[in-house]
């Protein structure tokens, strides 16, 4: 496999960071959820322990996708795809990369604003600060939920297209053959 994609297929790079990207992400939102529902600080903190670096991993990689799209061409849409679905999942591809960024950017200046570092990764001896209390955190909320939604339709679709449509089209990305 190519590192680069074809007018058909993924490249060995795109693959790669969308199935870690995605794999991160899924992880993201039961220990993001957890640690705004649980009542144990201690938990709560061992868990962004968790949630805060993975987070800066997912910002990272989004960052990196969108830069190798400088450099490599996406697959051309599936043969007989209808316009709408096309645009559709332009629409969804695109909003999930600025939805990703919102999250990843709203999450460092909770982290900046709260001061919150110092407690999960230094030591301090200080409670969770109250998130809502920061700006950031309703973007992240929103966020968050715009963020599930949109995976869901992706999800959805990718499997609407391998099952119903049995159209092979997880095969660009990497599963299955083509």
């Amino acid at each position: 496999m190519s590192w680069k994609s074809s007018a058909s297929t993924y490249g060995s790079v795109a693959i790669a960071l969308h199935w870690v990207s995605a794999v991160a992400i899924l992880a993201m939102f039961p220990l993001g959820f957890l640690a705004a529902n649980t009542s144990d600080p201690n938990v709560a903190a061992n868990v962004l322990r968790v949630h805060v670096p993975l987070g800066v991993l997912v910002l990272i990689l989004t960052l990196a996708r969108l830069a190798w799209w400088l450099v490599d061409r996406r697959p051309g849409h599936l043969q007989g795809m209808p316009h709408w679905q096309e645009l559709a999942e332009r629409l969804v591809r695109g909003l999930i990369y600025v939805v990703l960024i919102l999250m990843g950017s709203s999450g460092i200046a909770l982290l900046a604003l709260s001061g919150v570092a110092v407690v999960l990764f230094f030591g301090a001896a200080e409670p969770l600060p109250n998130f809502w209390a920061y700006v950031p955190m309703t973007a992240h909320f929103v966020g968050a939920f715009l963020l599930l939604g949109l995976a869901g339709a992706h999800i959805a679709a990718a499997l609407y297209h391998q099952f119903y449509k049995q159209d092979r089209l997880l095969a660009r990305m990497g599963i299955g053959s083509s």
